[in-house]
């Protein structure tokens, strides 16, 4: 009966709660427009919360959508531009403009300039394109974007600003002075994403207005160059950010100088977050001379979740702090990106957050086999375990080590550093037989022999591994295994989403890029995708998991 009611629409609070649960899920919320008009008017918001997101289908005619409300004098210079304005849609079910909330700077250009060469190509008019107008309809459409959503009354909830080139500078210019005029846009940001490795002209203007107009974010997180022109302003203007946030519950740190670093730290010490900082991510941070992370940390009385991805210096001076904390040093994440000093320090570092530590990468010696017993010693709850450079020498400590994770562990990913076949058939035999049963993700980058690639999937036949990442790094012979793949995880299911590739100095192949391969594997509802769109990265895991 409740059932019943949920479909005719009489229970709307409790069918929009439902519905929320599939908001990244396009296909089900394409499926929930066709029920009713209430599931319709529920799930058309959550599918253009963010459509230029890579989630996203890549046809880029929703722009078009957008483009509908455009005013007539823009109008007409898109037709001036050749740009077949009779394409756009005459009217609208919804106002799609106000529902955006996430919005990515990179996207944005990128998906512009993809549906601009889209409709140059059904105009006939892709061979000679005028570079200079091409550019010029391309930021006429971005600019204009900007102001649909500003007039249709959007507010933003995430903001991702990523200036990496200087066009990226350009075209966040043209839209800057949009926002400074309207400041409710981004008034009510929860998540903001500052990325600028290439300097900005209006850089303080913009974070001057971003502390003045925006204390509700609750995720902030900055990655600035060392070489920006006015390093000494910026750091102001983001400690008053910082300081200004009312709620700010999660922080990163990202490819800062140490003076940069230093400030941002020392203002959290002082800020309004002390009661509501949990997590902190340094990523790609250097520790050199930074000596006020126990001042700091020990004034954050709620931090729950501590990331170090890929920073230097974790010598002895910097563990040293964190073992004199009085408060519980929560380690969730250590990736290691240099030679780490394996030492008395290091064991104690280990023995204070071990308990905490969830995910870890390590690679070079980071599988040390004596790192690797310290870390089976003291470490129980990791479930993601990223192992690159795996040889010969370590392969038994990091069996071992995922033998004793068992089932805790659900992103594994192991890469065979040597071109040793051999080791890849150590490998594949001996993981086949301790793969923990709860494994979502997998992802082997091996010397794989099709005998030994058999074994596994046979030692394995229990396990559904929901992403399963193959790279078969072949040298002179090739050894085909994609018919294993379809006999044992296509046939029986056992994966939802795949990538396979095969490649050597001479020769890469994809199953993303075989069609007819594809089409038979959807047939078993697999979806293939290429190697980079299923690897996950721990930069992004941290993230969205914390």
């Amino acid at each position: 009966m409740t059932c019943s009611k949920i479909f005719l629409g009489d229970l709307p609070e409790l069918t929009s709660d439902i519905i929320h649960h599939f908001k990244y899920d396009y296909k089900t919320l394409h499926s929930c427009i066709l029920v009713n008009r209430l599931w319709c008017k529920l799930a058309i918001p959550l599918l253009w919360e963010d459509p230029f997101s890579i989630k996203f289908p890549k046809n880029y005619h929703f722009i078009e959508i957008y483009l509908h409300n455009l005013n007539e004098a823009d109008k007409t210079k898109l037709n001036e531009y050749g740009i077949n304005v009779r394409l756009f849609p005459s009217n609208t079910l919804f106002n799609y403009s106000s529902f955006i909330k996430c919005l990515n700077t990179y996207t944005l250009i990128f998906s512009v300039e993809k549906w601009v060469g889209i409709i140059k190509t059904l105009n006939n008019d892709n061979l000679n394109t005028n570079f200079d107008q091409n550019l010029n309809i391309i930021k006429l459409v971005y600019k204009s974007l900007f102001k649909i959503f500003i007039d249709n009354e959007a507010s933003l909830h995430t903001f991702e600003i990523e200036i990496i080139t200087q066009k990226d500078c350009d075209y966040f210019e043209i839209s800057l002075e949009l926002i400074l005029q309207n400041p409710n846009f981004i008034h009510d940001l929860k998540i903001l994403d500052l990325y600028f490795f290439a300097t900005i002209i209006s850089a303080n203007s913009f974070l001057k207005f971003l502390y003045l107009n925006c204390n509700l974010i609750s995720s902030l997180y900055f990655q600035f160059p060392i070489f920006n022109d006015d390093n000494i302003s910026i750091e102001k203007y983001l400690s008053q950010i910082i300081n200004s946030q009312k709620n700010l519950k999660k922080i990163l740190f990202g490819d800062s100088s140490n003076l940069s670093l230093y400030n941002s730290l020392s203002s959290l010490k002082n800020s309004n977050c002390s009661n509501t900082l949990n997590t902190i991510i340094f990523f790609g941070i250097d520790f050199k001379n930074i000596t006020i992370l126990k001042e700091v940390l020990d004034q954050l009385i709620v931090l729950e979740s501590i990331h170090i991805l890929y920073c230097l210096s974790l010598n002895s001076n910097f563990i040293q702090q964190i073992i004199n904390m009085t408060r519980p040093f929560k380690l969730r994440s250590l990736f290691n990106s240099e030679f780490l000093q394996i030492d008395e320090s290091l064991e104690l570092l280990l023995q204070k957050s071990g308990d905490y530590l969830e995910n870890l990468g390590l690679f070079g010696n980071g599988l040390n086999q004596q790192l690797l017993e310290l870390i089976i010693k003291f470490c129980f709850k990791i479930k993601f375990l990223d192992l690159s450079g795996v040889d010969n020498i370590n392969i038994n400590s990091i069996l071992n080590l995922i033998k004793n994770l068992n089932q805790n562990l659900y992103y594994l990913s192991i890469h065979q550093s040597s071109d040793d076949l051999a080791l890849g058939s150590i490998i594949l035999r001996k993981l086949g037989q301790i793969i923990p049963l709860r494994l979502e993700y997998l992802s082997l980058t091996l010397m794989i022999n099709p005998n030994d690639f058999e074994i596994f999937l046979k030692n394995s036949q229990n396990v559904f591994i929901k992403k399963l990442l193959l790279r078969n790094k072949i040298q002179e012979k090739t050894y085909d295994i994609l018919p294993y793949i379809k006999d044992y995880v296509m046939k029986e299911n056992r994966v939802k989403y795949l990538a396979f590739e095969e490649i050597n100095f001479e020769n890469y192949i994809s199953l993303s890029s075989l069609k007819a391969e594809v089409k038979e594997f959807n047939l078993y509802n697999i979806k293939i995708l290429s190697f980079d769109e299923l690897n996950i990265d721990c930069y992004n895991f941290v993230k969205e998991m914390y």
